[in-house]
């Protein structure tokens, strides 16, 4: 049988924007804590504040996004998206492979309509 190589991930996660800094931590600590538990390693994590969404996502406006760097063996991230999936904090998610990990990030502001 051949052994998995863990993979590079880089994972967006968007978390309501009408939690508290504390609950706010404990959603971030349920990702990370998937991660880990599916042995993986957390390796980054940008904190990006928070932002306007878009567009209207379930009656939301606006999100805390985060930016997570991680390995992982690939046949895991199927069970990860079934957690995040069941994570009644997280709005929006999206995890893909990546070659290298980004020491910074930075978003453009979205331009204010009225």
């Amino acid at each position: 049988m051949k052994r998995e190589v863990p993979k590079l991930y880089e994972g967006m996660y968007i978390i309501k924007a009408s939690l508290s800094d504390e609950a706010r931590g404990r959603a971030l600590d349920r990702i990370t804590k998937a991660i880990t538990e599916a042995k993986g390693e957390v390796l980054k994590l940008h904190e990006q504040g928070k932002k306007r969404l878009a567009y209207e996502i379930d009656g939301h406006r606006e999100g805390y996004y985060f930016v997570l760097y991680f390995t992982i063996n690939p046949s895991c991230i199927k069970d990860l998206w079934q957690e995040y999936h069941l994570n009644e904090d997280l709005v929006r998610f999206m995890t893909l492979r990546t070659e290298r990990v980004m020491e910074k990030i930075a978003f453009k502001s979205l331009v204010e309509t009225e």
